[in-house]
C-alpha cells in the first residue's frame, strides 16, 4: 500500500497538466538565469559598472515584473538598451503565459456552488426539472415578476442556466436536502415535470411543506388518477391539452349575425400577424379596443380564451381577437389594420384530424357533434384513415377538399409543417389549426399556410404562469354566442357598462327603430333590445337569469 497516493512515484505518473506546470517552471528559471548572466556581463564589460550576481539577478527580476529598473538606468550602451528592451518584452509574455497555464485553469477548477448565487426566497415557485425548453418557462415567470427556484438534476445544464442569469440549483429534485437547499419549506407552489419521478419529488416535497400547491406536468391523461392520489393539485397532459384547444378553437362560431333593419351585428374572429401594426400593442391602446362601434368580445392568447381579454393583455402573433359590431364596420376594421386577417366565416360541421395520439383523441373528443375524420398511419390507433397524412392521397381519402377545418396533431413537427403546407396546397378554404412542440416553429407553421397555431412549450409554459400568477383563464371547451334579449334589466345604463365581466359576458350593442347601435355611450332604452355576447355557459347563466 502506498503511504501517500496524492503524490506521483515518478514523473511518468504526472498529469498532463503537472507536466505542463513543470515544462514552465523551468522555462522561467532558464530565461532568468540567461538574463542574470548576460546582464551581469554587460554590466561589467559594456557599461564598465560590474555588479554582483545578485544584484544583476534583482534587476532582471525587476525588468522581467515590469515593477523597476532599480537604480541602475539609464544603460549608455546601446547593447545593454537592446537587452533590457527584450526582457520588458519578455515580462509581458511571460504574465500572459502564466494567467493561461496557472492561474485561469485555478479559478476554473474551483467548485461552483449555485446556491450562492440564489436571492432570498419567500412564497416563491420551486420548479423540480422541466423537459420543455426551461428557457421558455423562465422567461415567462420573469416577465411576470414570480419569484423561483428551478432544481436541475443536469448540472452542466444547472450551470449553463445559472451563467444566464437564472434562479437554478443542480441538485435531484427528489431529495430532501436539495429541496431544501431550494428554500421548499417557504414555497407556495411546487412546479413538477420530473416524468417516473414525479410521486417521489412530490411526496418528498409534501413532507417538508404540506401547504405547497402542486402542478404536474404527466404525458398521459391517464395518470392523473394517480396523481391525485400522491398530492398533485393538477396534472396536466400538454399534448392532449393543445388537442382540446384546437378542437376548441375549431368549433368556436366567428359569425353570429342578429339582423335589423338591413344590418347585421356579426362577431367575427381577427388574427394578429407577426408583422402586424398590432403586434406587442396592448389590449386596451388597440384601435379595435378604442373604436366606438366595436367591442371586443374575447380573445385567444396562447390557446386562452379569454372573456373579455384584460386591457393589459399584450398582443403577440397568433393572437386571435374575438370582436362584436355591426358587419360592415367590423369588416372596415379588420381590412384597416395592416399585418391581420379574418379568418373565413365558417361553421366547422366537418373536421379533420391528423394524428390520433393523446392530442388527436383529446381533440375528437373536444369536436363533439361534429363530423370528424381521423387520419393517422398506424391501424392499431382505430383511424378512419390510415395513412401517411404528408402524402396527398390520405388527405384526399379523408376529404380534405370539403372539410371546414384540420386540426394537425401529428407526433412531430417537420410532418405537422409538411402536412400544413400540403393541406393549403389542396385547399384554399379549409382552415387549419396545427400543433407544434417547438415554440420557435410557430413562425414556421403559419409560413406553411397554418391559420392557428400552438406550441406545447409555449402553451404550458403560461398555463404555469397563469396557475402561479392567478390569472383567470376560461375553460379552453367554452364557445362564444351572441344573443338579442329584452333591454328590462339594463334600461338606463350605457353599453359599455352593461356588461358583467365576472360572469364572462358583455352587452355588444342595442337595437332601436330598425338601427344597431354598437357606441360605448348609447343609453338602453326600455324599447330595445340588447345584443349580449360572452361563453356558451355564460350565456346559458344569463338567459336563466333574465328569464
Amino acid at each position: 500500500m502506498r503511504g501517500i497516493t496524492d503524490v506521483p512515484s515518478s514523473v511518468d505518473d504526472l498529469t498532463r497538466r503537472q507536466r505542463l506546470v513543470l515544462v514552465f517552471l523551468a522555462g522561467i528559471t532558464s530565461v532568468v538565469l540567461v538574463y542574470t548572466g548576460v546582464y551581469y556581463w554587460g554590466m561589467a564589460v559594456l557599461e564598465g559598472r560590474p555588479r554582483t550576481p545578485f544584484q544583476a539577478l534583482n534587476t532582471v527580476i525587476e525588468t522581467l515584473t515590469t515593477t523597476g529598473f532599480g537604480a541602475d538606468s539609464p544603460w549608455q550602451s546601446p547593447w545593454m538598451n537592446l537587452l533590457v528592451a527584450a526582457m520588458q518584452v519578455t515580462g509581458v509574455a511571460m504574465g500572459f503565459v502564466t494567467l493561461r497555464v496557472l492561474v485561469i485553469p485555478l479559478f476554473e477548477r474551483t467548485p461552483i456552488h449555485l446556491d450562492d448565487r440564489l436571492t432570498p426566497k419567500d412564497d416563491h415557485v420551486v420548479v423540480a426539472e422541466y423537459r420543455r425548453d426551461t428557457g421558455v418557462l423562465l422567461d415567462e415567470l420573469e416577465e411576470l415578476g414570480v419569484d423561483y427556484v428551478l432544481v436541475e438534476s443536469d448540472v452542466e445544464e444547472a450551470k449553463q442556466l445559472s451563467d444566464d442569469g437564472y434562479q437554478v440549483i443542480d441538485g435531484d429534485p427528489a431529495d430532501r436536502a436539495d429541496l431544501e437547499r431550494a428554500s421548499i419549506r417557504k414555497a407556495s407552489v411546487l412546479i413538477t415535470d420530473a416524468g417516473e419521478e414525479t410521486a417521489s419529488v412530490v411526496l418528498t416535497a409534501l413532507e417538508l411543506n404540506e401547504a405547497l400547491r402542486v402542478v404536474s406536468f404527466t404525458p398521459s391523461t391517464r395518470r392523473k388518477a394517480a396523481l391525485a392520489e400522491v398530492g398533485v393539485d393538477r396534472s396536466v397532459a400538454p399534448h392532449a391539452l393543445i388537442g382540446e384547444r384546437l378542437a376548441a378553437k375549431a368549433t368556436t362560431p366567428v359569425v353570429a349575425p342578429g339582423d335589423v333593419g338591413g344590418d347585421e351585428v356579426v362577431v367575427r374572429e381577427i388574427l394578429v400577424r407577426r408583422d402586424s401594426e398590432l403586434h406587442g400593442v396592448r389590449v386596451g391602446s388597440s384601435p379595435l379596443a378604442r373604436h366606438p362601434e366595436l367591442t371586443l368580445v374575447a380573445g385567444w392568447f396562447d390557446g386562452d380564451l379569454r372573456v373579455p381579454p384584460s386591457p393589459d393583455d399584450r398582443l403577440t402573433s397568433n393572437t386571435v381577437l374575438v370582436v362584436a359590431g355591426p358587419e360592415r364596420v367590423v369588416e372596415e376594421a379588420a381590412s384597416e389594420a395592416a399585418g391581420v386577417r379574418r379568418p373565413r366565416a365558417r361553421d366547422h360541421s366537418r373536421v379533420v384530424v391528423a394524428g390520433l395520439g393523446e392530442g388527436g383523441r383529446a381533440a375528437v373528443a373536444t369536436l363533439g357533434d361534429a363530423a370528424v375524420t381521423t387520419v393517422d398511419p398506424v391501424e392499431a390507433a382505430d383511424p378512419d384513415v390510415v395513412g401517411d397524412a404528408t402524402e396527398p392521397e390520405t388527405l384526399e381519402a379523408a376529404g380534405i377538399q370539403d372539410a371546414s377545418a384540420l386540426v394537425v396533431t401529428v407526433d412531430d413537427d417537420a410532418t405537422a409543417l409538411l402536412t400544413v403546407a400540403l393541406a393549403r396546397s389542396m385547399s384554399d378554404d379549409v382552415e387549419i389549426l396545427a400543433r407544434v412542440t417547438d415554440h420557435e416553429k410557430t413562425s414556421a407553421a403559419f409560413r406553411a399556410g397554418a391559420d392557428y397555431a400552438l406550441s406545447v412549450q409555449r402553451v404550458s409554459a403560461r398555463l404555469v404562469a397563469a396557475e402561479v400568477h392567478g390569472e383567470r383563464v376560461m375553460d379552453p371547451v367554452n364557445q362564444i354566442r351572441l344573443v338579442r334579449a329584452a333591454a328590462d334589466p339594463f334600461v338606463g345604463q350605457r353599453v359599455g357598462d352593461a356588461g358583467d365581466p365576472d360572469e364572462d359576458w358583455t352587452v355588444v350593442g342595442v337595437a332601436r327603430n330598425g338601427d344597431v347601435l354598437t357606441g360605448d355611450d348609447t343609453v338602453v332604452e326600455a324599447t330595445d333590445e340588447v345584443f349580449v355576447a360572452g361563453s356558451d355557459r355564460a350565456i346559458q347563466r344569463f338567459e336563466k337569469r333574465t328569464d
